[in-house]
């Protein structure tokens, strides 16, 4: 049976496949195929630009036709490599005898020992998997949460004017802005950006246990250290060296952490969101074909801050895991990581998700002034703060006991009683004129 979007075993592939098959051209096993021959393919290139007398003579109109091995990778081709991999039983070889195959028809017969030449697997998989990272994150990862901080750029303007109670531990706190608790989103995320920006997308390329053995053994007086860290940097990442035979995964390690912390950011604003619907802040735009409920037809539930938050609690648990256990490996190699790399789609296609959810949650929304309003007017005793402030200013004795004894009470505190009490104080009227002036609306700060 072919797969399709209600047999997958993965809501990736399946109920959110139209919000993930971007992905499939990085993260996919034709993609990781078509990376590696990618791989195999620049450094044979490189090779030819060696001392290596046997390559002098390669054809310089033949690496055109050799990189459209890679650049005109198809799904049939994918399909040739998976039926040499049958007889092989090892993915890297069959990319090696896929690639020997190409240039045989090629008439390139004579160079076919030069493909994958002195090297592992892992100099092929540790160069192939970072780079699809790198791109996916270009292409896909940055444009999208670039768009969330941009929605909340232009949110936290449009709120920028609008007064609300805050709380602090539930409770009711000096108010603040609408807009203002926005741009801490959007601040958060830029500055965990710039670490992003930092952090090397790195790859190991250096033979057997990471020493150039059979590179130097064979020909001695080429710099292989210089040519296996220009091939990486030409691709555009970082080369890793010294290491085992495999890439030691700490920068990538780095890379998902940061994202993790990305993901945590965004699902502190989901259930801050959440929150203020629940207490009225937000009506949603509704749609008259949409049900809220199976059993209660008045209800418009917060689903898309609700699935964003979920989506990013399964990302993170396995960016959790990749970046905890990929650094680890037993002395110069082991296979554990094989397995879990292939699952590097997985948690950045749950943060697609999400942040396609809390970007649809956002444009639904509908400040409800009134309630934020009615909220503010009915605890009048959030500006004992400035009041007692200001008296400290003028030098009043123990402002602060006045104003616990005013408002640490179970009676209500409004505009009546806070004027009452600046009435009562022994205080210059143009400081009760002062005084007056606050009010929980504008009590903002700047």
């Amino acid at each position: 049976m072919q797969l399709n979007s209600l047999n997958a075993i993965s809501p990736v592939d399946g109920r959110y496949f139209n919000n993930t098959k971007e992905f499939k051209d990085f993260f996919s096993e034709q993609a990781l195929i078509k990376y590696r021959i990618l791989v195999e393919i620049e450094y044979f290139i490189s090779l030819t630009k060696t001392e290596i007398l046997a390559l002098n003579d390669f054809p310089k109109k033949s690496i055109k036709k050799i990189r459209d091995i890679y650049l005109n990778f198809t799904y049939e081709d994918a399909l040739s490599v998976k039926e040499i991999e049958k007889k092989t039983n090892h993915d890297v070889k069959a990319v090696e005898y896929f690639i020997k195959n190409k240039f045989k028809y090629l008439k390139l017969n004579k160079y076919l020992e030069y493909i994958h030449f002195g090297l592992t697997s892992q100099d092929i998989n540790n160069t192939a998997v970072p780079l699809s990272v790198k791109n996916a994150m270009e292409k896909i990862y940055r444009p999208n949460l670039t768009a969330l901080i941009d929605l909340f750029e232009e949110k936290s303007k449009e709120y920028s004017k609008i007064a609300m109670l805050a709380r602090t531990h539930g409770q009711p706190a000096s108010p603040t802005r609408l807009g203002k608790e926005i741009k801490v989103f959007q601040v958060r995320l830029k500055e965990q950006l710039k670490f992003l920006d930092l952090i090397p997308i790195a790859a190991k390329f250096g033979g057997a246990t990471g020493n150039f053995n059979a590179h130097h053994v064979a020909f001695p007086k080429i710099n292989w250290k210089k040519f296996g860290t220009s091939l990486i940097n030409d691709l555009g990442l970082h080369h890793s060296y010294p290491t085992t035979q495999i890439e030691h995964y700490d920068h990538l390690a780095s890379l998902f952490d940061c994202l993790k912390r990305i993901n945590t950011i965004i699902i502190d604003f989901n259930r801050d969101i959440w929150t203020y619907i629940s207490m009225d802040y937000f009506k949603q735009i509704i749609n008259k074909n949409e049900v809220g409920s199976s059993a209660m037809p008045h209800k418009v539930n917060p689903i898309d801050f609700e699935n964003s938050e979920g989506n990013l609690g399964i990302a993170n648990a396995i960016f959790e895991h990749l970046s905890s256990k990929l650094p680890v490996s037993r002395l110069q190699r082991d296979l554990t990581d094989s397995t879990v790399l292939r699952n590097v789609g997985v948690p950045f296609s749950h943060t697609i998700i999400a942040i396609g959810s809390t970007i649809k949650g956002i444009n639904k929304l509908i400040v409800n002034k009134v309630k934020i309003d009615n909220d503010l007017n009915e605890n009048w005793a959030v500006i004992a703060e400035a009041i007692q402030t200001i008296l400290r200013r003028e030098g009043y004795s123990n402002p602060y006991e006045a104003l616990k004894q005013l408002t640490r009470t179970n009676t209500e505190i409004n505009k009546h009683t806070i004027h009452n009490f600046i009435d009562s104080l022994e205080i210059e009227d143009e400081i009760k004129i002062e005084l007056k002036q606050i009010t929980p609306s504008n009590y903002t700060g700047i």
